[in-house]
């Protein structure tokens, strides 16, 4: 594995006398310059975070490259092949200024509209319904009833997280053990053991060495309902990062965001004990749950086995690897989590 730097894991704010850090070894998150990677570059590309001015026009290198995309793309519709000759011969025209035309060809042109970021993550929604076995006669209501689930792409809400600004300094990118006057102290979420026991598993892989360890935490709350609508009753699911440190979640800036509301039967399907008791209806409840939140995180996937490239709040790039870290809900929720009969301990 690369060398431990140090280097790479000073805090921003004045380390109190008498407190000394450990970090891992291996899965300590040192940004891409630093361990030597190269990453894909392009001339849309850059290694410096995103400024807000009001002549940033990214991922765009100017305002004439803004324009024409709008131009060719939304206004004229052109056709590929038509971009295509009139980028050779823009290009042609400007050769002997060695200069260039605002996108090589279509697919430049495609490509740079597509990670044109265009306000928060857009809402998507499934639906979810009953696909068992049915009685012949009176059918209950809950087994022909849709379910719809709203979702945000947990992944790019996180990324987003990541790479937030206003949280370099106060974010950690890998576990660590922290000592005051020899004395062990638990402050932030990775100094804690479970962080630093997944980052053993992970670097287990000789693959994921100096990648950061990202664990997403999770919550709901059964009891309160936002919406009712239809058949369903929804209650919010919200998302956060285990890096960033606890004095930022407290105060939000974002460090906590909604990323779906879980539909659950409407208390009318159990208002009478028939239904309420029925081991088909209290088995369809855990797997729309269950089959809601698996659907729900399908993106973060292949992120928690293979590391992905991701800008972070310093303006570095990293290769980071996901993990679904604590859930955090109150008892009838930890009960449906855990597939057990109300009364029994889930743990």
């Amino acid at each position: 594995a690369p060398p431990h730097v140090w280097e790479d894991h000073i805090p921003d704010d004045a380390i109190p006398e008498g407190l000394s850090r450990q970090y891992h070894e291996h899965i300590d998150g040192a940004n891409t310059l630093r361990r030597g990677w190269t990453l894909p570059t392009s001339r849309h590309s850059s290694h410096s975070p995103p400024t807000q001015s009001s002549d940033d026009w990214s991922p765009y290198c100017s305002r004439i490259e803004f324009e024409v995309a709008s131009l060719l793309y939304a206004r004229q519709q052109a056709s590929g092949g038509h971009v295509d000759e009139l980028m050779d011969l823009w290009l042609a025209t400007l050769l002997k200024h060695n200069d260039h035309a605002p996108f090589t060809n279509h697919k430049d042109l495609h490509d740079t509209i597509d990670s044109t970021h265009l306000g928060d993550v857009k809402w998507e929604s499934f639906e979810m319904k009953y696909s068992g076995e049915m009685p012949e006669h009176n059918i209950p209501q809950w087994m022909t009833a849709g379910y719809d689930v709203w979702f945000r792409d947990p992944r790019t809400v996180i990324r987003n997280m990541l790479a937030n600004p206003d949280f370099d300094g106060h974010i950690d990118y890998g576990p660590f053990r922290e000592f005051m006057d020899g004395e062990r102290r638990l402050k932030d979420f990775m100094s804690g053991d479970w962080a630093w026991k997944q980052a053993d598993i992970i670097a287990q892989d000789p693959n994921n060495a100096g990648a950061a360890f990202v664990p997403i935490i999770l919550g709901s709350d059964k009891t309160t309902v936002s919406v009712t609508t239809g058949q369903n009753e929804y209650y919010p699911l919200y998302a956060s990062i285990g890096n960033v440190h606890n004095s930022v979640r407290r105060a939000h800036r974002n460090a906590v965001a909604l990323i779906g509301f879980l539909a659950i039967p409407k208390s009318t399907f159990i208002s009478t004990r028939e239904y309420k008791d029925d081991p088909k209806f209290r088995k369809f409840r855990r797997q729309l749950f269950h089959t809601s939140l698996s659907r729900i995180l399908q993106s973060l996937k292949p992120g928690m086995t293979t590391p992905e490239v991701v800008r972070c709040a310093d303006g570095h790039f990293r290769r980071v690897i996901y993990g679904l870290g604590p859930y955090i809900a109150d008892y009838p929720e930890q009960a449906l989590l855990a597939c057990i009969v109300q009364g029994w301990c889930p743990r």
